[in-house]
């Protein structure tokens, strides 16, 4: 008798895709807000036009800078809203007041480039409306464009540049001491939020005549705080820590009785 054997190559199983934890999700989401908060850069230059030439309501021509320009600072306003919304059920853990104060940091924030968006969205509808106007309503209109300008300035040195910094204290503060992420990171707000803050006082004292200068400077560490936070929240997400595990074992029981039932 012959007997024929076959050996058959025995397939290991499919490995199953190992569920994204609800931390995991938080800490994505996060980092994607941080990311976006950084599309407004281009608005730098596109709304060049606007605040560097005074007679820019009484021209003609294309307005699509401008209106690009509003919708990513509002893009940017949501975005910085949603940094802290995402945020507050995990860092509320180490100081729950330190906390709601970065919310309300980030909403005031928000609210103030709304108004600078406006500002300048006004100032688009006069030029619609009235720009190209000869006699005298001419320099009744470039008062008001330089208003509007004034008014935009402002906002962004407020919204944009104070607020950063304070943000920068408030989470940087938060991370540092919870340990959710590497400390060098926190390090660069807590280090660049003060002289933020300093140099935007030094603005609103007339110590120093525009953001462009002074201002400048230490928006680069901050800046960097911001991208570095949220390039680590999307590849790495929350380091182990008190607060992660006791996260992790609060939600323990919701998660063994939704593979129960």
């Amino acid at each position: 008798m012959t007997t024929t054997m076959r050996t058959t190559a025995t397939k290991p199983p499919p490995a199953k895709r190992i569920p994204m934890t609800s931390l995991r999700k938080t800490a994505l989401v996060a980092g994607v807000f941080y990311l976006i908060t950084f599309i407004s850069i281009p608005t730098l230059a596109l709304y060049g036009p606007v605040k560097n030439h005074r007679d820019w309501i009484l021209t003609s021509g294309s307005h699509t800078g401008i209106l690009v320009g509003g919708f990513l600072e509002v893009i940017v306003a949501l975005a910085g809203i949603g940094t802290a919304v995402t945020l507050y059920p995990v860092v509320k853990r180490q100081n729950e007041g330190v906390a709601l104060g970065f919310v309300t940091a980030r909403v005031l924030e928000g609210a103030m480039i709304f108004t600078g968006v406006v500002s300048l969205l006004s100032l688009l509808t006069l030029r619609q409306d009235l720009g190209g106007t000869a006699g005298a309503n001419t320099a009744a209109l470039v008062t008001t464009a330089a208003s509007h300008v004034a008014v935009y300035k402002w906002t962004f040195l407020l919204s944009q540049t104070l607020m950063p910094g304070i943000n920068a204290l408030l989470l940087g503060s938060l991370l540092y001491r919870s340990r959710l992420v590497p400390r060098v990171i926190p390090v660069m707000g807590l280090i660049g939020g003060p002289l933020l803050i300093v140099a935007v006082f030094a603005t609103l004292l007339g110590q120093h005549s525009s953001v462009g200068g002074l201002a400048a400077l230490p928006v680069i560490p901050v800046a960097a705080w911001e991208f570095s936070l949220g390039v680590w929240l999307v590849v790495k997400g929350f380091r182990p820590s008190p607060i992660t595990a006791e996260m992790t074992a609060a939600s323990a029981p919701l998660a063994y009785q939704d593979v129960a039932v």
